[in-house]
Order: structure tokens, then sequence, then C-alpha cells
């Protein structure tokens, strides 16, 4: 507790030290104009939209709630022009007086003509506020029209961008430079969502017409984002149409969804929910017997209520409710698996004057999940549950154009089981020894964290962002610090050259099964344990090379500490470094993106190439090994062609390195004084040391926009896997003494060409 109130001490430090440089600088500004971007349509807040002062380089970018700031303006008469990409531009005069904060709400119209300009005015402008390296925001038009199965999905298209990896075409987990799933901070509304796809890897659990907004940065995230050592993805859900009740109905072939969103009170309502029906469609499909495809079925459900409390006070409740099953069975394998996810969050957001902004967030997140997997006589079950409540405070003080501070503070009350059993002939395939084993471990944990950082443009072409966040661990019992460094040099008109570093650390770690990377299992960092450690090095270059097309290279390094893989030859325990093998490693590789964001014709081109490298003392004989994820080559390619209101296209295409698995090389049979037939061995390779063969797909999808009944309607359809090349999903050694040549090696396949249409219809 001392160590609590030491670091709550530091926060308001640092809170006082900012917010003094903060007024010494602001004390000089003598007007200031601040408010909300919206959609007319609708009222939906705008996140980005670009806000300016004609004839000043005076302006600012609307932040995830949608507000602006522009402070230091003499008295006078100005211009306001507010552009936002797919929007009709704004220009509005007005005139400020001496000491006068002007609150000024713009509603924008949707265009049919697309302003290509908008997307480098944006960057420019947001880079004053917040440097950005490694991050990405993918239009929400451009994931509805990437369809799979007949469904739109984040995570799908998320997958498409370069140094974004999947262990399969169907895995859950998000492999981004050489970080697995659980180092990656997913937030929806500002809540952190633990498991973020659905079992089967086909469809994340986020309904894309339920979200509004999808960031997600890379690498060298900044000071109000912590614990996790990789990336962060951060979702922003619509808050509901503030003029009229309307709703969608989906109904596709493997999956249907329905969509709900109108005005409530002073505010709106949006709730969203979708269903799967995949056993059924099994049913109708013609099975190869040899490589079954598995049993799943689930449901998600969406909501938010956004209510204004006067001009300065909005509140929004927010909630997602997600239940999944997948079973297989064959070739000497099976398992069931359940998973099951709920969120409730509460937050106000205040505006302060003329350019002070705070947000304050309380959430309650429950995740459990469930195994039971027999793998040729050797059998394991594992259930864990996490419940997390917690609360967050951002503070944002937009002091000017070339200057802005962030600082807040976030307190997190963590509860977490884990239950393990084991059970066999008493080995495992691959020649563990393993007998009735039993892992329990059942223990509490609060982390805390407070953070500060600034932004400053120093001149017309360099900008410096410097932060520190720092964490308390009640398990483990320490106090770190987190310092993070980014700097921006403009090289010449719309060209940037960009780098930054910054330490990571992370307390909580994923449990996972190799062979079976879609099932995640988290526990904290205890005392017996030491919190995951990395460092981020990042080198970036962004520029148009032609009108229209956007274009950026990174170059990253990254060390991993202290991390964790799931320890299959202890079987008794109740601590956490009875569950995990520990070790280390590094990350390293190359990005480049191509991209056209706006027009008729859109899409990217992206290549990463990457390596990652793990030494842990007890795994491979001490020696490096690159882990199942490591995919050396990473090519993407989207396009989508809009060709008039009724008709556009899309077609996607993939192409990675086969990933990483650990073979056997021979079989033995051991046998005890007093049995007769022995139990059956393999040999194994070195780990990790095989590759399957390269992974490729192509996916095509058709939209036709028409009238059903009155109704504005949309009728989608997508062919996945289109020249049916059935990639391995992992391969499998099945053994038994009777077998004379040797185990049995079968290729668990992913799924063939898949077909598929669906329907959309508005009211």
């Amino acid at each position: 507790m001392y160590k609590l109130i030491k670091l709550s001490l530091l926060l308001l430090l640092l809170s006082a030290f900012l917010s003094f440089e903060a007024f010494a600088q602001d004390a000089s500004a003598n007007a200031a104009v601040n408010g909300l971007i919206k959609d007319k349509a609708n009222g939906e807040t705008l996140i980005g939209a670009v806000v300016q002062i004609s004839g000043t380089k005076r302006g600012a970018v609307t932040n995830k709630s949608g507000f602006y700031s522009i402070s230091k303006l003499k008295p006078g008469t100005y211009t306001l022009n507010v552009s936002y990409v797919g929007y009709s531009d704004i220009s509005k005069s007005i005139t400020l007086k001496k000491n006068e904060t002007l609150r000024l709400n713009l509603e924008m119209e949707v265009s049919s003509t697309l302003a290509d300009e908008v997307i480098v005015t944006a960057e420019r402008v947001e880079d004053k506020r917040e440097i950005s390296i490694s991050k990405i925001n993918v239009p929400m038009q451009t994931i509805k029209d990437i369809k799979i199965g007949g469904e739109s999905d984040v995570f799908r298209s998320l997958q498409l961008l370069p140094g974004v990896l999947t262990s399969s075409q169907i895995s859950s987990g998000l492999f981004i430079r050489g970080g697995s799933p659980d180092q990656n901070l997913v937030l929806l509304d500002g809540a952190t969502v633990y498991n973020p796809s659905h079992l089967f890897g086909f469809i994340s659990t986020f309904n894309t017409d339920a979200v509004k907004d999808v960031e997600l940065i890379k690498g060298a995230y900044p000071a109000q984002y912590g614990n996790r050592l990789s990336a962060v993805l951060n979702l922003t859900q619509k808050d509901g149409n503030r003029s009229k009740v309307e709703g969608l109905a989906s109904l596709g072939i493997l999956s249907s969804r329905l969509f709900l969103q109108g005005p409530l009170f002073n505010g709106s309502f949006m709730v969203s929910g979708r269903t799967s029906y995949f056993d059924l469609v099994k049913k109708l499909m013609k099975e190869d017997p040899t490589s079954p495809m598995p049993n799943f079925g689930f449901y998600d459900i969406n909501a938010k209520i956004s209510q204004d409390i006067g001009d300065d006070d909005k509140i929004f409740v927010s909630g997602f409710l997600s239940k999944d099953n997948l079973g297989f069975s064959n070739l000497g394998l099976g398992f069931d698996m359940g998973l099951s996810n709920r969120l409730l969050s509460a937050r106000w957001n205040k505006i302060w004057g003329k350019n002070f902004f705070s947000n304050v967030l309380i959430s309650y997140s429950d995740y459990d999940n469930t195994l039971a997997v027999d793998q040729s006589g050797y059998i394991v079950e594992i259930t864990n549950r996490i419940k997390d409540c917690s609360n967050k405070i951002n503070f944002e003080w937009f002091i000017g154009d070339d200057l802005t501070v962030i600082f807040g503070n976030e307190l997190n009350f963590y509860h977490f089981t884990f239950n393990e059993s084991v059970s066999g002939e008493g080995t495992t395939p691959m020649g563990n020894g393993n007998n009735m084993g039993k892992t329990d471990i059942d223990m509490y944990e609060v982390n805390e964290s407070a953070f500060a950082h600034i932004n400053w443009q120093a001149t017309a072409l360099l900008s410096v962002q410097a932060g520190l966040r720092a964490y308390y661990w009640m398990q483990s019992d320490k106090v770190l610090m987190d310092p993070r460094f980014a700097v921006r040099y403009q090289l010449g008109e719309d060209t940037y050259l960009k780098a930054s570093w910054g330490i990571f650390h992370q307390s909580l770690r994923l449990a996972a099964l190799q062979d079976l990377s879609f099932f995640d299992t988290w526990l904290p960092t205890d005392s017996t344990s030491t919190p995951q450690y990395s460092q981020h090095y990042i080198l970036s270059l962004e520029t148009p090379l032609f009108d229209f097309f956007n274009f950026s290279a990174d170059l990253y390094y990254k060390t991993m500490d202290n991390i964790g893989i799931l320890n299959t030859s202890n079987d008794r325990g109740n601590r956490v470094k009875d569950v995990f093998e520990f070790g280390g490693g590094h990350a390293y590789g190359m990005e480049i993106f191509f991209q056209k964001q706006v027009g008729s014709f859109t899409g990217w081109i992206g290549y990463a190439y990457g390596r990652v490298n793990l030494t842990f003392p007890n795994l491979n004989d001490g020696e490096p090994f690159r882990p199942k994820y490591d995919r050396t080559h990473d090519l993407k390619l989207v396009v989508q062609y809009t060709l008039n209101k009724s008709w556009d296209f899309g077609a996607n295409f993939t192409f990675q390195s086969g990933q990483s698995y650990t073979g056997g090389t021979s079989r033995f049979i051991t046998k005890g004084p007093s049995e007769l037939s022995g139990h059956v061995k393999l040999r194994p390779s070195a780990l990790y040391a095989l590759r399957l063969p390269n992974s490729h797909q192509l996916n095509l999808n058709v939209g036709y926009n028409h009238k059903f009944f009155g109704l504005n309607a949309r009728t989608s359809l997508d062919i996945y896997n289109v020249y049916n090349r059935r990639d391995i999903w992992f391969r499998n050694y099945s053994v038994d003494e009777n077998m004379k040549d040797g185990a049995a090696i079968r290729d668990v396949l992913l799924l063939p060409i898949l077909p598929s249409i669906s329907i959309e219809v508005r009211f």
C-alpha cells in the first residue's frame, strides 16, 4: 500500500508540474475556439476531422470524442475550415473577442466527391498533437467492403496489413512484430477486451455495424497506453443516431445479424447482435472424412447509450457480450472448447474551459474459457477466468498548436483462476513424461499506473514527444518506470522522417498450448516471476509518392525479456512459475506500405520481412529457436473498386512463409517390468525447427446495392479461398504400438473454397 501512495504522489507531482508549465505558456493567450464535429445526418461525432484557421498555422484534429480546441488566438475575425474524408468541407467566419472562448459545434454532410488532399492535411496536423509512428487508421468503409463468409470483420481486415500475422488462416490471435497475442492491448470504448476473436478465428467479436473507428499502433505507442509489450488496437463504438430510429438486418450463409440505433432522451442508443449457424451449413456440405471441419458456434451482442448532461458533459454506457463453442475429433486428436466475454463500462467526458478535456472510465470485464484435449490418450483439461474491475482517468490539455499535454491514472483490480488437470497413459505423444497432475491457481492482483506525456512542436520542421509511465504491481511488489520518446523531422513538403524508442512492461501472461494457439489463458505476474520487459526501436519514413497515394516504410528492432511459454512437463503447482518456462528474445524487420484511401479505386499493397528468435534455458537445450508465429515473408494485396452507386468489387490476396512446427525424428517403445505392451513415444526434432509449406490465398467479393420491398438493401457475394488451396492448420503425430512402420503423420487442413451470399436490408 505504501508504494501505491508513493505512485499516486508521483502522479500529482507530474500533473502539478505540467499544469504549471501549461499555465505559464497559456497566460498570453487571448482567445480560443473549441467544440465538437458531428455527422449532420445522425449526430455521430467524427474522429480525426481537421479544423484549421485560414491564413494561420493554427489547427487541430478531433480526438476520440470528436472534440477539438484551438487556442492562443488574437482577437479578430477568422475563417475556420473543417475537412474530413468523405464529407463536404465547411468554411465558417468567426469573430473572437479578447479572452473569449467560443464554443462552436459543427455538423458535416456526407459528400459524393472525396477530397484526396484531406488525408495528407490530417496527418500533418495530427502529428502536431501526437507523433504517430507505426499507426494505421483503417477506414470503416474499407473494413465493411472486405467480406469473408458473408461477413465483414475488423480482425480479418487487420490481418491484411503488413506485419500483422496469424498462426493460421483461422487463428484468433494477432502476432504483431514478433509479439504474441497477449502482448496486444485491445480496447473497446477504452475498456480492455481479453480475447477479441471468436474461437474458430473466422470472425472477430466486434460487429462492424457497431464500430465507427479502428486505430492500430504496431509499436512504440505513447505513455497513455500500458501493460502490454507489442501493440495497441483501439476501437470506438458508434454512439447511435440522434435524429431517427433506423436499423439493419443481414442474413448470410454462416451467420445473421441485427443492428438498431436511434434517439433516446437527451442522446441516443445503439444495439447490435449476431449469431452463427455453421453447424447447419456443415451438414449441407460434402465433407472429406480424412480432413473433417470442426464444429463451431457463437453469438455476440454490442450495446451503447450516450447522453448529454449540459453542453460540457457527456455520459456513455457500453456493453459487450459474446459466447463460443468449438469442437474437433479425428486422427487421434479431439478437443472441445468454450469461451465467453462480458464487458460493461461507463464513461464521463468533460470539457473544462477553452482547452482542457477529461475522460473518466469505470469498467468491469469477465472473461472465462474451458478446454479439454485428448491426443492419443494424453488428456489435458484447462479452465481459466479473469475478473477485471478498472478505473481510468485521462486529461488532455491542448495548450496551443505547438504544445499538448496528456496525463492520467489507471487502477485495476483482478481476480485470476487457473485450473489444469493432466492424465494419460504415462506419457505425452512427444515423449515428455506426465502422470496424473493438477495445477490450481487462485489469486488477486492490484495494478496502478500513472502516466504523462508532452508533445512539442519545437520548430517548423521538428516535433518532439516525451512521456513516462510508472507502474505498481501488488503480487510482484514492484514499481517500474517506462520512458517513451519520439521525434519527427520534416525532410520536404509532405515527407517526414520519424524515430521512436521506448521501454514497455507487462504483468499479464498468456499460457497457450502451442498447437492450439487460438486458446487464450491468462495469468498475472506474482512473487515467483518477473514482469515482462521490452524495448522498441523504430525508424519510419512517410511520403506521398504520387498523387492520391501514400507510402510508408518502417524499420524496427525489439527486445523481449522474461516472457513465458506454457510448461507442459510440470504437472503440479499453485504459483505462476509452475505454469511457465521463462526466457527472452528479439524481433526485427521492415515493413513497406503503399495505400490509396479515397476515390473509386482504393486499397493497398504491403510487404513485411520479419524474424523472431527466442531463447529459453530449459527448452531446445538452451539453443535459440523461432516460435510458431515466425513467418519471414508476408505479402498482402487489397483492392476495392466502386463501379457506380449499385456495383462494387473487391479482392484480397495473402502470401506468408509457412509456420514453424516441431516434428518427430524417431519412434520407440518403453515398457516397465510388469507391462506386456509398453508405451509408444516419439523423439522430437529441435523445437520448431521445421516449416510447413508456404501459405497463400485469394478471396473475391461483389456487392450490389438495390431496393428490397422499397427498402435500401445490399446483396453480397464472396468467395473464400478461390482456388481451393487448403493450407495446413497443424501437423498431427498419432502413435500406436501396432504401427509397424512408425507414427502416422497426418495434416489437419483448413477450410476449402467457400462461396457465400448475404443480404443486408436497412430500415
